[in-house]
């Protein structure tokens, strides 16, 4: 028998994979723009959602600038790579990297409800390294067996994008070890598909005895829409804690106006901003690059504009390094 089709996955299903689909809506001649010719390895996707808080007519929308794939990703960059944070030097085995002291991270899924032109592991090899069924126990049992793992954190691709079923069965079995104390889960789904945030979900995360903490990924704060901020609500009312991780990216958000504006729709969301990134030097990727020097000014401009509270960490991820590094 069939599983019906949830909301969410319909809205996945109707998600833009075609770069003339996707100008026509936003009345953009695709043809006046620097297109990338051939993507066919990380193709074009977005959830309509995400689309509509885009500004139709504008080429250099910030949300558009972050998913349209153009000719600035086949340009060579010195120092970027397809594996630019170490992650798989920091591979335990399938599904697992374990990189830092207390912590590890289990890669969930290589699939995302968005493709974001700037991802840092847009060259992962998904199909060997993630965590399968057949390989759920023997990463579990990684972690029984190590007692120093006090935070397990859920990543991939995107783990929200996984079912209600799977998801949750993966929760309740990380959840029965028992010196697991927070289990941790990065997603954009809550910003680019608010609609995934089921009632299934919210109940299993409750009835977790650890504490949750679920990190979004917000770039701008146009991407914040109401039924973003309803999702947040729900998720605020089920005991869950939300922080936002940004990336700074040229043409983005690389202006200290736009990212207090972010901050404080945050908050207003109910979600601490938390880390600023320096983007990860992934092949494919540089032309969205922002100097260190600029990124600390901008800091630096927010501090003199936000409380403390409301400044995330400005932070880069260093391959081999035992933890983020501080930028400012």
């Amino acid at each position: 028998m069939n599983t019906p089709t949830t909301l969410w996955q319909r809205q996945l299903a109707e998600a833009f994979s075609s770069v003339d689909a996707l100008c026509r809506h936003l009345q953009l001649d695709s043809s006046s723009l620097p297109l990338l010719p051939q993507f066919k390895d990380f193709p074009l996707r977005v959830p309509r959602g995400f689309v509509d808080c885009m500004e139709k007519g504008n080429p250099f929308d910030p949300l558009l600038r972050q998913v349209l794939p153009v000719q600035d990703e086949l340009q060579d960059f010195p120092g970027y790579s397809f594996d630019p944070v170490g992650d798989l030097n920091a591979v335990a085995q399938a599904g697992v990297i374990h990189k830092y002291q207390g912590r590890l991270l289990l890669i969930c899924t290589g699939g995302c409800a968005v493709h974001c032109r700037y991802c840092f592991r847009r060259h992962f090899p998904y199909n060997d390294l993630q965590l399968s069924s057949q390989k759920m126990n023997q990463a579990l049992d990684y972690i029984i067996t190590r007692s120093e793992i006090k935070e397990v954190i859920l990543s991939g691709g995107d783990p929200l994008l996984l079912s209600d079923a799977k998801l949750c069965d993966l929760l309740e079995n990380i959840s029965r070890i028992q010196h697991v104390q927070r289990i941790r889960i990065h997603s954009r789904i809550p910003v680019v598909l608010p609609a995934r945030i089921t009632d299934k979900l919210l109940q299993t995360l409750a009835s977790l005895p650890q504490q949750i903490v679920l990190v979004i990924h917000a770039n701008h704060a146009n991407e914040l829409s109401s039924d973003v901020a309803v999702a947040c609500q729900h998720l605020k009312q089920h005991n869950v804690t939300l922080l936002n991780q940004s990336v700074l990216l040229k043409h983005v958000n690389d202006n200290s106006n736009t990212l207090c504006r972010l901050s404080e729709k945050l908050f207003i969301f109910g979600i601490l901003p938390y880390y600023l990134h320096s983007l990860d030097r992934a092949t494919g990727v540089g032309h969205f690059e922002v100097s260190e020097q600029r990124a600390k000014q901008l800091i630096q401009s927010m501090q003199e504009t936000l409380p403390g509270y409301l400044v995330p960490k400005l932070v880069k991820e260093q391959a081999g390094a035992a933890h983020k590094i501080r930028l400012a």
